[in-house]
């Protein structure tokens, strides 16, 4: 019984279980679109996201299996299940074979188009994995590109449109995310453990950094002021407009900019003082004053859209 757990544990670290959190970027047409609380729409974007996680696991193990020389030089990595040894090519061989047909096999059940959406998704990973990750800022572009696959996959499947000012802001946060983590890896352990940073420099890391929070931030501010934020009838409703007449006519929205703002200001104060950006999903997990930010962020939006 204690060896099955073992093997369990060592697949679910394996699949990348922890990082499965990226996903949640498929319900973002469901939120933004007032529907948060219709319980149809909801389940439809939980099956694209288990869908997503499945087509991510994969992906993971893909690129394990072929970083495996650069893994075993890299000091963290090398412990991974594939890198160690605690899971054989093989094994990984065969995982990558079934989780890649079963997605897309239920990826067809919602739609041809979230099929070709999906097979866009691992087609993409397995290039990147292959091919793309060789080359500096091509690789960064990839991995912001299969961001924007896994919001509008949360797009196809709901049938709700995610406005083109919040589609930048997933596009340049991602590309944020993505240097921050390239700039780490650079730092903290060199060019040997990752084929692209042969041609890339710390300045010009910098800069994309500063370049792609910048954009994160412009393009986010626009959002909040151009677009109308759908809102939904509640108890409150009456109230506000009896009492606070125009309420929701107003860009009540824009009070987040500053929380946007301190957001990826912290992400980068944790890159260059304590240089954690290698792991995205342990800083956004793991920081408590990131973690109070991103959840006070999420308590005024559904505040703003879904109460008053």
């Amino acid at each position: 019984m204690q060896s099955m757990t073992k093997r369990i544990k060592v697949f679910a670290r394996a699949l990348r279980v922890n990082q499965w959190i990226k996903n949640l970027i498929v319900f973002t047409a469901v939120i933004f679109s007032g529907k948060l609380f219709d319980i149809g729409i909801v389940w439809q974007a939980f099956l694209s996201f288990c869908i997503f996680c499945l087509l991510s696991s994969t992906s993971y193990l893909l690129n394990d299996i072929i970083d495996y020389p650069y893994d075993k030089k890299h000091p963290v990595k090398r412990y991974r299940p594939i890198a160690s040894g605690e899971v054989s090519m093989q094994q990984a061989t065969f995982a990558v074979f079934i989780l890649t047909i079963m997605s897309l096999l239920l990826s067809l059940l919602f739609s041809v188009s979230f099929f070709f959406l999906a097979l866009t998704f691992i087609l993409l990973h397995f290039f990147y994995s292959l091919y793309l990750k060789k080359f500096p800022v091509v690789d960064i572009f990839s991995i912001s590109f299969s961001f924007m696959l896994r919001a509008i996959g949360g797009e196809v499947v709901t049938g709700y449109h995610i406005p083109i000012w919040l589609l930048l802001t997933i596009f340049f946060l991602s590309l944020f995310m993505a240097t921050v983590k390239r700039h780490a890896e650079l730092i903290t352990h060199g060019k040997e453990t990752r084929e692209s940073l042969y041609r890339y420099q710390e300045h010009f890391l910098d800069f994309l950094t500063t370049t792609f929070a910048t954009g994160t931030i412009l393009a986010y501010a626009t959002y909040t002021y151009v677009e109308k934020i759908p809102q939904v009838n509640t108890f409150f409703t009456p109230l506000m407009g009896q009492y606070l007449p125009g309420f929701e006519a107003r860009k009540w929205i824009m009070v987040t900019i500053p929380l946007v703002v301190y957001g990826i200001s912290r992400y980068a104060q944790l890159l260059f003082e304590k240089v954690e950006g290698e792991r995205p999903e342990k800083i956004i997990t793991k920081d408590i004053p990131l973690v109070t930010t991103i959840l006070l962020w999420v308590f005024i939006i559904i505040l703003l859209m879904y109460v008053l």
